[in-house]
């Protein structure tokens, strides 16, 4: 199987390092609009497209990375999920399309993240959330339960979400 990441940032690095420690991909490449070792820019995935391929859009603008994944989608493409081995999800979790759960990072029982959600390194999602499309939840940060975020919303580095903030 062949990844292709949207972006050669820090968080495309970060993306494709996890990704090569999950074992399940032959090859990772990167598209990148300002990279010039990059396979191509950003607008050229479609021609990746293949059975033998998923993608994912390493973007830190929530907006943006919801884009692309809609995108990809739209055009017949496979959008990857990147869950690193330490992180904890719960088999009672539903996880939606180009998810990126990094080392150490929890999601409870009964938690909802939809589409290009990304939970950072440590980060706390507490039992019965829903996090809508294009959240960042960053790095240490814990959403307490029964909380619903509003899309792409960025819950900053060590916030505390308290129990029902967002109610659901």
């Amino acid at each position: 199987m062949r990844l292709i990441i949207f972006g050669a940032g820090g968080y495309g690095r970060t993306v494709a390092d996890v990704a090569e420690q999950s074992g399940k991909y032959s090859e990772i490449l990167f598209l990148d609009d300002n990279n010039a070792d990059a396979a191509g820019k950003c607008g050229d995935y479609v021609k990746f497209i293949s059975e033998d391929t998923e993608f994912y859009p390493a973007f830190g603008n929530n907006e943006g990375r919801v884009k692309f994944i809609n995108e990809i989608e739209e055009n017949g493409g496979k959008v990857a999920n990147i869950i690193h081995s330490s992180a904890y999800v719960s088999p009672k979790a539903n996880v939606g399309k180009g998810v990126a759960i990094l080392p150490k990072a929890v999601v409870n029982t009964g938690t909802v993240l939809e589409k290009g959600v990304l939970v950072n390194v440590s980060a706390v999602v507490d039992h019965d959330c829903i996090i809508e499309e294009g959240c960042h939840i960053c790095v240490g940060a814990i959403v307490k339960a029964e909380n619903r975020i509003p899309a792409k919303t960025k819950i900053e580095a060590g916030e505390v979400i308290e129990n029902r903030k967002y109610p659901l």
